[in-house]
């Protein structure tokens, strides 16, 4: 019988701790008798809701403490969700796990019908430079606004009035239980996702070989090759939050795995692309795409982004 314990480290809204108890209900369900305590932690996107999220420094803003806090030893791993996680992890930590991805797919949740319904000058709220470009690009009459918090908050913004409608992350609304709420599913292979969305990563420290073991049997190969492709798309990019960058991969029959991926800008211009090869190449996979989309025009989407308005 297991005897450990395991101190978790997550955010404090509650889809995060939904998420981790996700976690650690799988875990004990492996390891009977696996003590696991969770400690919220409270990172520099939580405390900054109103300032937009490239203005502090992107993905990172909501694992800066939590990292910390492994490497002081405080906690044993983290769980996040893998789309806020920054492209390249830190020499002394890893991923130990990516578990299986639930649906990657964006929403939009409204008071006035489906995204093509919505009336000219409807007021659209993101936080997300990918999503403003999306919409623009089959909305432009639509205004976006920025739209910060967790998800109770950004809905209680919509049911205030604040906004005609707003857009999630799908996942989040299915793990809240709220997919009541879903006005409409945004097609993933139209309406690109954030690489990693939907999908939990498990993080922790490099040379910690005990806790890695943990979590191997959890792994879901698929979503782990599929997320691979992405955050390499994402990494040989360069950019983060200031650039509005979508990827999205599928294993499809066999061994091959397909990546789809975007770089736009705010006015709904882009340049998109798709590529696939072998699951073990994911890799090159997500460099050698980001290079072909860079090379066709997303080099100065890119460089307009950084320069350009966050909203």
């Amino acid at each position: 019988m297991t005897t450990r314990t395991l101190t978790v480290g997550t955010r404090g809204s509650a889809l995060a701790m939904t998420q981790t108890e996700s976690v650690v209900a799988a875990l004990r369900a492996r390891h009977p008798g696996l003590e696991v305590h969770v400690q919220r932690i409270t990172t520099t996107g939580d405390v900054m809701r109103d300032v937009p999220l490239a203005t502090i420094g992107g993905r990172g803003v909501f694992v800066d403490a939590i990292e910390h806090a492994l490497r002081q030893g405080e906690i044993d791993l983290a769980v996040h969700s893998a789309k806020d996680l920054p492209s390249r992890i830190p020499d002394d930590l890893a991923i130990a796990a990516f578990l299986e991805r639930a649906d990657p797919r964006d929403v939009l949740v409204s008071r006035a019908g489906t995204l093509a319904e919505l009336p000219a000058g409807a007021r659209v709220g993101t936080s997300s430079l990918r999503r403003v470009s999306l919409i623009h690009a089959v909305r432009p009459d639509i205004d976006t606004l920025d739209l910060r918090g967790n998800v109770d908050t950004r809905l209680r913004k919509l049911d205030a009035g604040d906004y005609d409608a707003i857009v999630l992350a799908g996942a989040g609304l299915i793990r809240l239980g709220l997919t009541n709420r879903v006005t409409e599913w945004l097609p993933a292979e139209s309406f690109l996702p954030s690489p990693g969305q939907g999908a939990l990563a498990i993080e922790i420290r490099a040379n910690d070989a005990d806790v890695r073991q943990f979590f191997r049997p959890l792994a879901h190969a698929p979503t782990e090759g599929a997320l691979t492709a992405e955050r390499a798309f994402l990494a040989h990019l360069g950019v983060g939050c200031a650039a509005a960058v979508g990827a999205y991969a599928t294993v499809d029959r066999g061994d091959a795995l397909t990546l789809r991926a975007m770089i736009g800008a705010p006015d709904g211009r882009s340049v998109s692309g798709d590529a696939t090869d072998r699951t073990d190449r994911a890799t090159e996979l997500g460099e050698s795409l980001a290079t072909r989309l860079l090379t066709a025009g997303g080099r100065a989407l890119v460089d307009e982004c950084e320069r350009g308005s966050v909203v």
